[in-house]
């Protein structure tokens, strides 16, 4: 007589977190763009660009002038409207009501609230000048998030010596050298506690010396797993620090990637254009 064999029962499969984002929280994106488009009146700037930060990474967004790159940080930010496509921060759309050129940010509450995580920090430094560097940083924590000054000017003192200026916390801006200014800059975005940080070609108002003096700064953040979204023309800075590149050409994506393929072997002859230009420099 045969003997029936034990039935095995199926073996239990964990689900996959990357199958089902909403299932670990920490893999929604902070930042994630679905077909934008931005114009200025008939001139298309942005026409259908898509994009995703995932949380930690450092996103480069690099082309010519005139590619787009910025009005797309600032749309990102929400301090240019865009014409069509959606925004999401951490899952959360953006509300809009109208459509076309009359289309704006339904909700000003949501709008704030947003902004409140995602720090911008600007080509050109945009100090107060009759704040000190620690009051610069402390006033925005201080006086648009309400938190208590006391520990606000102990996190704002620590973000200064991170940044390498701790010494300058009582100087006005217009005692800084151009890179100083921008690394208090840095630590006023830092001091909101982002999710995100976004910066618009840092270096680029400043000489070779004190650029060296921001990058330095930029790479310890993206050691630190920072999100960030960095528009720069600086390659040798975006292929250091990027988890992802993205080419811009005439308002769309011509070519993106991870940094070894766009800068090592990239497909698009436009961008080996572009980089045979701006690697030369």
């Amino acid at each position: 007589m045969s003997q029936t064999e034990p039935t095995m029962a199926a073996p239990v499969t964990a689900p996959d977190p990357a199958a089902d984002p909403t299932a670990d929280p920490t893999r929604v994106p902070v930042i994630e763009i679905r077909d934008l488009h931005k114009a200025y009146g008939p001139l298309q700037v942005i026409r259908g660009v898509s994009l995703t930060a995932p949380r930690g990474h450092v996103i480069s967004l690099i082309g010519s002038s005139g590619s787009g790159k910025s009005t797309l940080l600032r749309c990102c930010n929400l301090l240019e409207d865009s014409q069509q496509g959606e925004i999401l921060f951490e899952g959360e759309a953006v509300k809009w009501r109208g459509t076309g050129l009359a289309r704006v940010p339904a909700d000003r509450a949501q709008v704030t609230r947003l902004r409140t995580n995602l720090s911008m920090v600007f080509q050109q430094f945009n100090l107060w000048s009759h704040m000190t560097i620690l009051q610069n940083v402390m006033e925005a924590p201080v006086h648009v998030l309400k938190r208590n000054p006391a520990q606000v000017e102990a996190r704002a003192r620590e973000l200064l010596a991170k940044v390498g200026i701790g010494d300058k916390a009582d100087a006005w801006p217009a005692q800084l050298s151009g890179g100083q200014q921008q690394r208090a800059a840095i630590a006023r975005a830092l001091c909101m506690e982002p999710r995100a940080l976004l910066l618009d070609e840092p270096t680029s108002a400043l000489d070779p010396e004190l650029q060296q003096e921001v990058v330095r700064v930029i790479k310890d953040l993206a050691a630190e797993h920072r999100t960030m979204l960095l528009v720069t023309h600086d390659m040798r800075l975006a292929a250091d620090v990027s988890d992802h590149v993205v080419f811009l050409h005439q308002g769309r994506i011509e070519e993106e990637g991870p940094p070894a393929q766009l800068f090592g072997a990239p497909r698009s002859e436009r961008l080996r254009q572009f980089l045979s230009a701006t690697m030369a420099e």
